[in-house]
């Protein structure tokens, strides 16, 4: 397991920004977002090895001591920026709530943590790991419509969804469905989650029951934010219209340093 560095940031003085993936744990499927969230952070991207089958608490204490070590050879980053989308939103909260003095504020995007309300999610990972690889790379194409909105997104971002999808062995996202059947975290536990925490969900995702889920965890979190996205899927950073860095600026989650920094450029 691994922190990529997508892109070298303009500033030393910029916060980490660590971005915790999906099902398929590439960390590479933020690339339509780099660009400008460069302008603001230090991006590192988890990325997490094809035949991973950790454990939450494994997982998470990896990635706390991924996070230390990064603070460690940098000491600048006194301000680190946690964003979790799907299955990566299940491991931000247990990181925040294992190592809360870590992290600064967090960014959920279509939190998988209401996998167990689509009960046929959760039977259908029981077969999954009886599919050949063959028959697993053709049947990641017939999934694409419930995992993202495909209209909304360029050939090549949906050509790199449904490469990250496919890297993925049938053995692992099994294993990793299994996880997402297993997690609980209960309200008394996310009344802990002090940060700042700004929640980012699709209004037509076929996935997951996003935008109920938000409103839940939005009642439950003290410093909580929920942002709904209109007509997006499930997928929705690959999407044309879906701007990381103009939605943390609009709802005030830019660090003021970078803001700064960039208006003088």
């Amino acid at each position: 397991m691994r922190l990529l560095n997508p892109k070298p940031s303009t500033s030393s003085e910029f916060p980490l920004f660590v971005y915790l993936p999906g099902m398929d744990g590439t960390g590479e499927l933020l690339h339509r977002q780099v660009e400008k969230l460069s302008h603001f952070f230090k991006i590192r991207c988890l990325s997490i090895p094809q035949t991973n089958c950790s454990n939450w608490s494994s997982l998470v204490n990896q990635i706390i001591g991924l996070i230390q070590k990064e603070i460690n050879h940098n000491p600048q980053f006194s301000t680190v920026y946690l964003c979790g989308e799907s299955f990566g939103g299940c491991l931000a909260i247990k990181v925040a709530l294992d190592a809360p003095e870590l992290i600064e504020k967090m960014v959920l995007i279509n939190p998988a943590s209401s996998f167990t309300q689509r009960p046929l999610l959760s039977w259908g990972s029981e077969l999954i790991q009886w599919i050949p690889d063959i028959l697993h790379r053709t049947s990641t194409v017939g999934f694409l419509p419930f995992l993202a909105a495909l209209g909304r997104m360029e050939r090549q971002d949906y050509q790199a969804l449904l490469k990250a999808m496919q890297s993925v062995p049938p053995s692992v996202v099994t294993w990793r469905l299994r996880l997402l059947r297993d997690f609980q975290v209960d309200d008394a536990q996310l009344k802990q989650l002090t940060q700042p925490i700004l929640t980012l969900v699709s209004d037509s995702d076929r996935l997951l029951p996003s935008v109920a889920e938000g409103k839940r965890l939005v009642n439950c979190v003290p410093n909580g934010n929920l942002v709904i996205l209109p007509d997006s899927g499930h997928a929705c950073l690959l999407e044309r219209e879906v701007d990381l860095a103009n939605l943390l600026q609009k709802h005030n989650f830019l660090p003021i340093k970078t803001i700064a920094h960039e208006y003088q450029r």
